[in-house]
């Protein structure tokens, strides 16, 4: 009973120290999490300033987000992506271009795309908007899978990648912007969402698969992907100069993405878009040519940039 009372007492004791232990004197473990940062969140910095309270933010190093401001000035409102990501679409790219299939494994490839393109034009026929969502987010799923086993690949034999890891990578990202644009001009529909959940499962692991196996069928029939989109793009121009489709304003976002004039409309949008889908056919082909030729990727420079 003595040892418990000298025990309980000994416990008491160190409790008041650590409690009246000077600031200066605090653990660095603690001090670290006592360093907080108030930052407002986006959008709401009016409705804190004038409440007079503000989100905290924990901050262990003391770093605040920065200011990222355009070139004029203006606040830049998006966390996606920053002023160095945008760029102006190259609308000269050749969209004709198409890679005749020589091969059997161009064939294939070739043959997969057309088979798969059947069931997409019963689910959507005119509903172009729609449409471009459902392609964004299979499209955006290549160039993501090939840049992770390519990163993997790198790691594993200690090898340079030739910067086609980055190219792939910028890809997929590139095609998820297409996707969040597109998220503003259309709103899909609860069984859209659950056809889109169902397809990039399926579509992510038979993908997967085809580039552990083949990479060269895997970026040929990328290549046809988008020569696809490409001419789904070309019909969504034809209903929208035809007054089919409204021709709204372009979306904030696409305007600041890819430096678009402030009165730009969804036609200019769709003309960045198909130009940015030729330019992924041009890479993905010529990736499959390079592993037609017994070549490994990271034997040839990548095409960074190349948009």
């Amino acid at each position: 009973m003595g040892s418990r009372l000298v025990a309980g007492a000994l416990v008491g004791q160190l409790g008041r120290r650590l409690v009246s232990q000077p600031s200066s004197r605090m653990p660095l473990w603690c001090s670290a999490l006592r360093t907080v940062t108030t930052v407002p969140p986006p959008g709401k910095a009016a409705s804190a300033a004038e409440g007079g309270k503000e989100q905290a933010v924990a901050s262990y190093w003391g770093i605040s987000p920065s200011k990222v401001t355009k070139e004029d000035g203006a606040e830049w409102k998006w966390t996606s992506f920053r002023p160095g990501d945008s760029y102006s679409a190259d609308l000269s790219v050749d969209l004709k271009k198409h890679h005749v299939p020589i091969t059997a494994i161009d064939k294939i490839a070739l043959r997969t795309i057309k088979i798969l393109r059947v069931p997409t034009d019963i689910f959507f026929q005119k509903r172009y908007g729609c449409r471009a969502m459902m392609l964004e987010t299979v499209a955006a799923v290549p160039g993501m899978v090939a840049g992770l086993l390519l990163h993997l690949r790198s790691l594993r034999r200690f090898e340079h990648s030739g910067g086609w890891i980055r190219a792939l990578l910028e890809e997929a990202e590139n095609e998820r912007m297409h996707l969040m644009t597109f998220m503003e001009v259309s709103e899909p529909r609860w069984y859209e969402r659950a056809l889109v959940i169902t397809v990039q499962g399926v579509f992510f692991n038979a993908y997967l698969l085809a580039y552990i196996l083949s990479p060269r069928l895997a970026h040929r029939l990328v290549g046809y992907l988008e020569e696809e989109a490409i001419h789904s793009y070309t019909e969504f121009l034809k209903e929208l100069d035809a007054g089919r489709i409204e021709n709204v304003p372009a979306p904030a976002i696409a305007v600041d993405y890819w430096r678009l004039p402030p009165d730009a409309t969804l036609r200019d949008v769709v003309l960045s878009v198909r130009a940015d889908e030729a330019h992924h056919r041009d890479v993905n082909h010529f990736a499959s040519d390079i592993h037609t030729h017994g070549r490994q990727l990271r034997d040839i420079p990548a095409p960074l940039g190349y948009h």
